[in-house]
């Protein structure tokens, strides 16, 4: 078993009707997440709306969902500002948090130097184990492998959430790293193809409504059925082609889905929003081809 699980679900941060952080229906939401595939949680992401989140809402955040579930709970503390980023660091793990997930310093585009010592200065500020979080699309800036595989050497820097969308390369950096750092999927529908190539798990979107269906197809995949993976990829294609896109990006689709089922969530903050009418239909009907009784 990994080290984190195979499933984890990068968990929205529920808002209430004021746009005010909705704790208790954090905890709502991580319970159900928990019981229904996922092995563990990323809180505090981007598709946590890290970027509309003070600091302290971060942490109370964290803190709350530590307490309300028993899986490996990762605290996303990143920022393009190191000190920023280790002040986050430090207060996660003050709260309890199993692991951090430390994205790749976005905007600034520093030097790979820049990125190495940044990633380096986050791992030193923590007893925790830190999986990095390379996202070139949404930082601007792609880790090289070859740093990957340096930085993982760091004692404390265990895994990885690959959406580079260049399985080959992920390939490469997972044949050059120790046979315990891990490699995880970090967009859904380049799951199976990563998993193909030695990745161990995904930290997902949709599995805040398909956990269930994307932990069958990782199992699959792992004890050699292959057929049954790919028939389960096949059947979750339209889940991830809800999850995002120019008109309703991430994750305002899995906050329509929430509502649809009736769990926590709210809106977005802004700038993120308004949700398109159409989302609420679009959910029902992807709840109907997954078989979900009532839909």
């Amino acid at each position: 078993m990994a080290r984190f699980g195979q499933v984890l679900t990068a968990m929205v941060t529920p808002f209430d009707d004021a746009g005010a952080l909705d704790l208790e229906g954090a905890r709502t939401l991580a319970q159900w997440l928990v019981a229904n595939g996922n092995d563990g949680l990323v809180i505090a992401g981007t598709t946590g709306e890290s970027p509309t989140l003070t600091h302290s809402e971060q942490i109370d955040l964290i803190e709350a969902v530590v307490d309300a579930v028993d899986v490996p709970v990762i605290a996303g503390t990143g920022s393009n500002d190191t000190r920023a980023a280790i002040e986050l660091t430090e207060r996660a793990s003050a709260v309890g948090a199993t692991g951090i997930l430390s994205v790749t310093p976005y905007y600034n585009r520093p030097s790979q130097l820049g990125l190495v010592n940044h990633f380096t200065a986050v791992a030193g500020s923590t007893d925790l184990p830190v999986m990095l979080y390379d996202i070139p699309g949404r930082t601007g800036r792609k880790v090289d492998s070859e740093n990957l595989v340096a930085l993982a050497q760091i004692d404390n820097v265990v895994a990885l959430k690959d959406a580079a969308g260049n399985p080959g390369e992920t390939a490469r950096v997972i044949a050059e790293t120790a046979d315990d750092f891990e490699v995880y999927s970090g967009d859904d529908v380049l799951t199976l193809p990563l998993l193909a190539v030695g990745a161990v798990g995904v930290v997902g979107v949709a599995t805040h409504w398909c956990g269930l269906e994307t932990k069958a197809m990782v199992q699959a995949h792992a004890e050699g059925r292959t057929a049954e993976a790919t028939a389960i990829n096949q059947k979750l294609l339209a889940s991830w082609d809800f999850e995002t896109g120019d008109i309703a990006p991430n994750p305002i689709p899995s906050k329509a889905m929430l509502k649809v089922l009736g769990l926590p969530g709210g809106d977005c903050r802004a700038p993120m929003g308004p949700e398109p009418d159409h989302l609420a239909d679009e959910a029902r009907k992807l709840l109907s081809n997954l078989g979900r009784p009532g839909f």
